[in-house]
């Protein structure tokens, strides 16, 4: 800001200045400002720092430009590139004027230049030129500069013109601020009043809370106090809950040995019976056996029989034989019958110790059964004084 404001002070008081250098020798300007009646819609501009011939090179330049994959195009580029930097290097501004000449000589069909390397310095290049071809290079050197010039004076007035608009433009707007600042400040002191006004209604609404704090204050110590009985009605219950936990463990483990027990005695009633089935079996047989034997005695007493009646004459000893023959036969219907009823009668007994041990084991479930009950009353009870505890609580 401090360079703009130099700058601007600079400008008004050299109206007529010399060209720093920046400009031909034989070139003078002048600075004005255009002014607008009221100055709020003045946009600042420079007029001069226009050499007109320095104009008709750059004009003629550009036109140049516009021809694609020429030697011109190629030699404008680089100088309109790199004229920032020709017033601090001599060697670059000859570097240029020989690009320019050597397009002259080929545009209007003289010979080249000689070739000059980039590395090796003008001075030892420029050797190789005649008069001619001399005072070629040394006409455009001078339009090097003069475009240059005119290039670096199109930079600085439109620059300068730039620097002083935004200059005004923020003059405009701290004017602006500076308005608004003036009403915000009457706004605050209007606030400030209130304010005050407001902080004194606070100094009283303040000693109402110091009042309230310290009836809270009372009232939170009475809350601590209720929170300690709270926490340690808390452990209490924790206690309990802990207790009852267990209580259901051991309920549980007592259950699992009960279904246990009755699943084993289930089994071994089952392997029982299926003894009993399988020992019935074998009586069957053996009564089947016995009736099948008896059953050929009496088929074979019945042929002794009828060989009797047939055979009337026979002899007392065949009587005999046959009053044998008929006792043995009743004598194995008695045993026959003897050995049916010890198979009936051990029968009985296996159903009769099997239907007792059933009864006993059907007694000692629900002995347990009754035992896991009362358990189970005692364990609601507990919860039930626990949920008492806690609803009172």
């Amino acid at each position: 800001m401090d360079r703009i404001l130099f700058l601007v002070i600079l400008l008004f008081a050299l109206p007529n200045c010399e060209s720093w250098n920046w400009f031909s020798s034989s070139s003078s300007s002048a600075s004005s400002f255009n002014r607008v009646e009221g100055g709020s819609g003045a946009e600042f501009a420079i007029e001069g720092f226009d050499d007109q011939k320095g104009v008709r090179r750059i004009e003629n330049a550009k036109n140049k430009l516009t021809v694609s994959n020429s030697c011109w195009e190629s030699a404008y580029r680089h100088l309109f590139a790199g004229c920032s930097e020709i017033f601090a290097a001599d060697e670059k501004r000859s570097r240029f004027a020989w690009h320019l000449s050597d397009c002259f000589q080929k545009d209007s069909g003289r010979p080249s230049f000689p070739n000059c390397d980039a590395k090796s310095p003008m001075a030892k290049c420029l050797k190789y030129l005649n008069e001619h071809e001399h005072r070629i290079y040394l006409e455009f050197y001078l339009e090097t500069n003069s475009i240059c010039h005119q290039l670096q004076a199109n930079a600085f007035k439109l620059d300068t013109e730039r620097l002083v608009n935004e200059l005004k433009r923020s003059s405009e707007a701290a004017e602006g601020k500076l308005e608004s600042i003036e009403e915000k400040s009457e706004t605050l002191l209007q606030s400030s009043y209130e304010i005050s006004d407001s902080l004194n209604s606070t100094g009283t609404q303040i000693q109402k809370m110091a009042q309230t704090s310290r009836k809270l204050e009372d009232h939170m110590g009475i809350v601590l106090k209720h929170s300690e009985a709270v926490y340690e009605q808390s452990k209490k219950i924790e206690t309990s809950q802990l207790e009852l936990q267990e209580g259901q463990l051991k309920l549980r483990k007592t259950l699992e040995e009960g279904m246990e027990m009755l699943q084993d005695s289930y089994t071994d009633l089952g392997q029982e019976m299926d003894n009993l089935r399988v020992e019935t079996i074998e009586i069957e047989k053996e009564i089947t056996k016995v009736g099948d034997s008896m059953s050929l005695k009496m088929k074979y007493l019945q042929s002794t029989a009828d060989d009797i009646g047939n055979m009337a004459g026979l002899s007392l000893d065949k009587q005999q034989e046959l009053l044998d023959a008929q006792s043995t036969a009743l004598n194995g219907l008695h045993s026959l019958s003897k050995v049916q009823s010890e198979a009936l009668e051990e029968s009985r007994n296996k159903l009769q110790q099997l239907a007792e041990y059933g009864h006993k084991q059907q007694e000692e479930l629900l002995q347990r059964q009754g035992q896991l009950q009362q358990l189970h009353d005692r364990l609601m009870d507990n919860s039930k004084s626990i949920l008492e505890a806690q609803v009172s609580f």
